[in-house]
């Protein structure tokens, strides 16, 4: 009895978003690539396996050594896309950019308002150091 095993990926290749369907079973590994334009949603995805999956195009196959595939429980699986998804970050390519603007004005934020506290903090020494003169003047 062969088992196969079928995997599909969805990133982002700039300008458009792609699908890569891998499977694997009997000593054959193909491959299918799907371009989808904008961001896929999950529907868009799943209709896509169900209705237009027998018209993917794979590759030829290739002769691969069989190789054994764990079985992951939902769950980890789950935490496992969760903690990629929070590495990589998802979002089309404005909001990507908008967070790029976002960190590059909060980095600017930060050099302003620490010059501000340095300048604060000058002009209260001087202030002070005038007082001490004025003091020791007798004044």
């Amino acid at each position: 009895m062969n088992t196969v095993a079928s995997q599909m990926t969805v990133y982002f290749e700039n300008p458009f978003w792609v699908g890569v369907w891998e499977c694997s079973g009997g000593g054959n590994y193909e491959v299918s690539r799907v371009v989808f334009g904008a961001e896929p949603k999950e529907f868009q995805v799943y209709e896509i396996v169900c209705s237009q999956y027998c018209r993917l195009r794979f590759g030829k196959s290739e002769d691969v050594q069989q190789t054994f595939v764990k079985r992951i429980s939902p769950k980890r699986m789950q935490r496992a896309v969760h903690r990629q998804t929070q590495r990589q970050g998802i979002g089309t390519k404005a909001q990507q950019a908008l967070k790029l603007q976002q960190e590059a004005g909060k980095l600017e934020r930060r050099c302003h308002s620490k010059e501000q506290r340095d300048a604060e903090k000058e002009r209260q020494f001087l202030l002070h150091e005038q007082k001490l003169r004025a003091k020791h003047r007798g004044h």
